[in-house]
């Protein structure tokens, strides 16, 4: 990644992506704990073979020119590409701590591309 890459637009109404407030906290918070040069959270999209799409979040030092940005108040700061957001339009990202676990919960994702070939046993 380049010292030269723009940011990119942030958005905030009408985010494709949504992300609860309980969420935002806890992203705002693993942000500020984490090392400096960490900018973000990173959502992501990667292929699961018969079981559908694997989701996750990782921590990201820079956007790429062509993410998408949720940016909120405090350090709240999301990052994600449009092929990942092609998968994850109209999806929620929730946390949930109910003290004896604690994990962030993406709900509501629709496949965006049909089944081309079943999965055989």
């Amino acid at each position: 990644m380049s010292d030269s890459v723009e940011t990119p637009e942030t958005d905030s109404a009408g985010d494709p992506l949504q992300v609860t407030d309980a969420a935002r906290s806890k992203i705002a918070e693993l942000i500020q704990e984490a090392d400096s040069d960490i900018a973000a959270v990173r959502v992501f999209v990667s292929g699961g073979g018969c079981s559908g799409m694997n989701y996750g979040m990782t921590f990201a030092d820079a956007a790429d020119d062509r993410d998408h940005v949720l940016d909120g108040s405090g350090a709240f700061r999301v990052y994600i590409d449009p092929v990942a957001l092609g998968y994850m339009d109209g999806a929620e990202i929730d946390y949930k701590d109910d003290g004896v676990n604690a994990t962030f919960v993406l709900a509501a994702v629709v496949p965006a591309v049909a089944v081309v070939a079943p999965c055989i046993d």
